[in-house]
């Protein structure tokens, strides 16, 4: 009986730091937080023109407080009267695959870094980091888009995503990147800057659904499994000496 009490709170206590583990470190990686009617500008300290201030990001560039990044979804990115249209028709042709709202950068016209800062790491612990993104075109411009991606920074480290290409007034369509950082503090700048290879149309980054998580088990999670297994493996013994 004791045998089966102790496994069973091995199970939980793992099952409980398995979940920890792979908890999301990132504040509103869907850019759900904000509430849209319409395309608008993503500023940085200051906010012009109707624009917003994305919750727990921060939007600049060299030139002004924002960058030329804006905060979309599906109803609203290829209608007219807000920010900024893209091309396409339907509302699903921009719809993400986790759906509502999704940022939007233009790599070619003052390109703005998105960032936020990340707390709760542990030192030499490997994350993964996954985000969808897809590539789109500014509406009313003709000219196929070929070689962009996302440039992802983690403290000192950079990555880059898969290169993503389209023709004149096309979409790329959704894809999904998985990215490994190993923490070297505490607290690292996540941040994301759109990059063109080559001349188009205006071309334009999308990025949603950003998710970092521990990629392995943290070191006292380690200890404690190894603390159990030993528990188990005492009770057990004791149980067949006393059977015998």
């Amino acid at each position: 009986m004791r045998l089966k009490s102790a496994l069973l709170f091995l199970s939980a206590v793992l099952a409980f730091h398995a979940n920890f583990a792979h908890a999301n470190l990132i504040k509103n990686g869907g850019f759900e937080a904000d509430v849209i009617d319409k395309s608008v500008r993503a500023e940085g300290t200051a906010i012009n023109n109707g624009g917003i201030r994305i919750s727990n990001w921060t939007s600049t560039e060299e030139r002004d407080s924002g960058g030329y990044n804006f905060l979309m979804n599906s109803t609203n990115a290829h209608l007219n009267g807000g920010a900024m249209q893209l091309q396409g028709s339907g509302d699903n042709f921009f719809k993400s695959p986790s759906g509502g709202n999704f940022f939007a950068s233009d790599p070619d016209w003052y390109p703005g870094t998105l960032s936020q800062k990340v707390d709760g790491l542990s030192v030499g612990t490997k994350y993964l980091l996954t985000f969808e993104f897809a590539l789109a075109q500014q509406a009313g411009w003709n000219g196929a888009n070929n070689g962009d991606f996302w440039q992802v920074g983690f403290g000192d480290e950079n990555q880059n995503s898969k290169k993503l290409s389209i023709p004149s007034q096309g979409f790329s369509g959704w894809d999904t990147a998985a990215m490994y950082f190993t923490a070297t503090s505490t607290s690292e700048i996540l941040s994301f800057l759109a990059h063109k290879t080559t001349a188009g149309g205006p071309p334009f980054m999308l990025l949603d659904n950003i998710q970092l998580t521990a990629d392995v088990p943290e070191p006292a999670t380690w200890t404690l499994m190894l603390a159990g297994l030993c528990m188990v493996g005492f009770l057990a013994r004791r149980r067949r000496n006393g059977q015998a």
